[in-house]
């Protein structure tokens, strides 16, 4: 394994480019890498291309790269890619292994595991998936609905979500796919901003035990005026022909309400259709999908990828990434309602053709070794998830891991936010037995795929650095006060020099604030809204998000080195930083800390996490306020939702926002109850 010299412009000096004409099946070695990322940027279409061909396509693109960066531009922000190619991304993920061999039929394309553990197995092989698809996607063609029209997904991690992603690609439906946790007033938002005219559903999801009435939460969303377009819902019944699971639900089931001539069971109308549905043929750059993300101001932003690059990139990250093998069994625990469901749960494993884990339930029901637990059951040789599911479970006994074998892990990742050196190191050394190499992966909604990553036994890793670019990715940072470009090391606000096929194209119905968000901040430069510390050796150490940054005493300050910081401590398990206004310092400091069992609280230890953060940081870093607080406010995916710590401590306590995604509302009016800062109000 190599070390890693400068990467940033210096990676392509003295570096022989790729001269082959096809695309290795793994990276091998550090030298294979620069070869391959010299060719990737100085080269783009001839890597692309490369890249391509791992797809089958009905019309090989003749145009590989198409796109303009810099706003000020009389053609102003445009991204096309593979742009006269012809394509269908289901076909991709299923028929194409079939028809190279009739014998993946059978081999094992999704496997269930269940809310509540179950010792049987549950699984679908790639031709029982296809028929499913076919004869949902025929359901879909029942009601109307044909290529470019918009279907709004709200569904519990089950297999049907993934059937109802898949069959909306197979007829060139757009799916937007609604996280299960959302509020009906969320849903409802999301359903109108895309004027979509049908619904895919569940009766109910089950997660952590609790039954969650997701048809019911649809129900309440369309007796709202801005959701007039939608004329049909269809209902998939929880566990329908799976017998020998329990179906938790079936008491409430009595009480759902129901449309006639609106509202259709799933099972009922498959029973009305055949399994006869050809692909519909796709231009790269028809849409494929809509996912919705949080804005900073405003309205969610409805983040719009299409077809062929995104395919081409989910499909290339994922086997490099993982430097997946022909028969492994692989999970992320991510819901299928992010990106990284979309992309690294159903899109880049089935491209793939691999064996996926779909997982319903959380990291700590029944209890904490249940990751651990589906490991050992399944032989998983890959396991990706979530640092704040890792945080939260290595404050218990590490014997919750140790009983456990997980000798079949191969590779670890981690996704969604950065990882701290400490988790880091419990991920690698207890659940891996420091034997597994962890891929900490940046990347965003926006981007569709991995951006910044190990590759696994290529260089040497470091505990809380994502490492490198991925093929393609030119990374710049800039000073945010000269806007200026800086030089490595340093650190500031993270661009990306140019585009790549992954990239989202715009935001639905919006194309001037998609420039505005993303491409005006930095003319020329994608614009990620992160920060990062870029050091001599070219190793990225991504420090959160802009506006987590603190400016105390006129010093900038990212939160989540402070949060790192704080978990080094013994006894800390989870922290979340934010700042409140202070009228000298401009902002203070509120640190919640979660502590580890057993560990009592008392102001000599307050004393001691400020001391560790001024000796892990500095002395200028000085935490204001340390708030014991047994449970932070997280949503049933397991993000810690910040914007309402922030409100807590301002304090604006009245103005809470939406709470009905979190996993206990309750966990919010404990923190102002016991927060110095709401006694203020």
């Amino acid at each position: 394994m190599s070390s890693p010299t400068l990467i940033d412009n210096s990676i392509t000096n003295n570096t022989i480019i790729w001269d082959k004409s096809s695309l290795p099946d793994k990276i091998q070695t550090f030298d294979e890498y620069k070869s391959l990322y010299t060719l990737s940027i100085e080269d783009p279409n001839r890597f692309w291309k490369m890249a391509a061909e791992r797809l089958n396509w009905y019309h090989f693109p003749t145009k590989i790269k198409n796109t303009e960066f810099d706003y000020r531009t009389e053609r102003g922000i445009d991204i096309k890619w593979f742009e006269d190619g012809i394509i269908n991304v289901c076909y991709n993920c299923l028929d194409r292994h079939i028809e190279k061999d009739p014998n993946i039929a059978n081999q094992i394309a999704l496997i269930f595991e269940p809310d509540i553990p179950t010792d049987t197995h549950h699984h679908i092989t790639y031709g029982e998936l296809l028929c499913k698809v076919k004869k949902f996607a025929n359901v879909l063609k029942k009601h109307g609905i044909k290529k470019g029209d918009r279907v709004t997904i709200y569904m519990p991690m089950v297999i049907e979500a993934c059937i109802a992603l898949l069959a909306c690609a197979r007829i060139g439906a757009i799916h937007s796919v609604v996280f299960g946790g959302f509020s009906s007033h969320s849903v409802a938002e999301r359903i109108s901003d895309c004027n979509g005219t049908i619904v895919i559903t569940s009766d109910f999801g089950v997660r952590g035990g609790k039954c969650i009435p997701l048809k019911s939460k649809i129900d309440q969303a369309l007796l709202m005026p801005e959701c007039n377009t939608v004329k049909t819902v269809i209902v998939f019944q929880r566990y329908y022909g799976m017998e020998n699971l329990k179906d938790d639900c079936v008491e409430r089931r009595k009480t759902l309400e129901w449309v006639n001539g609106r509202d259709f069971w799933a099972h009922e109308e498959l029973e009305t259709v055949n399994d006869i549905c050809e692909p519909e043929q796709m231009n790269a750059e028809d849409p494929l999908f809509i996912l919705y993300t949080s804005g900073s101001t405003g309205k969610p932003k409805g983040i719009l990828h299409t077809t062929g690059g995104y395919l081409t990139y989910v499909n290339l990250t994922f086997k490099y990434v993982f430097a997946y093998n022909p028969g492994e069994i692989y999970m992320c625990s991510a819901d299928v309602g992010w990106i990284t469901g979309h992309s690294y749960v159903v899109y880049g494993p089935l491209a793939n053709q691999a064996t996926t884990v779909v997982f319903e339930g959380i990291p700590t029901y029944p209890d904490v070794s249940r990751f651990w637990n589906i490991i050992d059951k399944h032989q998983i040789n890959i396991f990706y998830t979530a640092p704040t599911a890792i945080r939260s479970l290595m404050a218990h006994n590490d014997s919750y891991v140790t009983k456990t074998n997980r000798q079949s892990l191969r590779l670890l990742g981690t996704v969604g936010e950065p990882i701290n050196p400490e988790a880091w190191r419990w991920y690698c050394n207890v659940v891996g037995n420091g034997r597994c190499p962890i891929v900490d992966t940046w990347w965003q909604t926006e981007t569709g795929g991995f951006m910044i990553t190990p590759i696994p036994n290529v260089w040497e890793l470091e505990a809380g650095s994502a490492t490198l670019p991925f093929f393609g990715i030119q990374t710049q940072i800039f000073d945010e006060k000269t806007r200026k470009p800086l030089e490595i090391p340093d650190r500031g606000e993270l661009c990306i020099r140019d585009s790549w096929p992954g990239q989202a194209r715009s935001l639905y119905g919006n194309h001037k604030r998609f420039v505005d968000v993303y491409f005006k901040p930095y003319p020329g430069y994608y614009f990620s809204g992160d920060g990062c510390e870029i050091k001599k050796n070219g190793y990225h150490w991504i420090t959160g998000r802009v506006d987590d940054v603190l400016v105390i005493s006129g010093h900038n300050i990212g939160t989540a080195e402070v949060e790192s910081a704080l978990v080094q401590h013994v006894a800390v398990s989870e922290a979340a930083v934010v700042g409140y206004p202070d009228p000298i310092k401009n902002q203070g400091m509120y640190c919640f800390v979660t502590l580890k069992d057993n560990v009592l609280e008392s102001d000599e230890l307050r004393k001691e996490l400020i001391k560790t953060v001024r000796d892990v940081i500095g002395a200028h870093v000085h935490p204001d306020i340390i708030h014991f607080a047994p449970n932070l406010p997280k949503t049933r995916s397991g993000k810690i939702m910040r914007r309402i710590l922030r409100k807590i401590v301002e304090p604006d306590i009245h103005n809470l926002g939406d709470t009905s995604t979190l996993n206990d509302p309750t966990v919010v009016d404990e923190l102002i109850r016991t927060s110095p800062r709401t006694k203020l109000t």
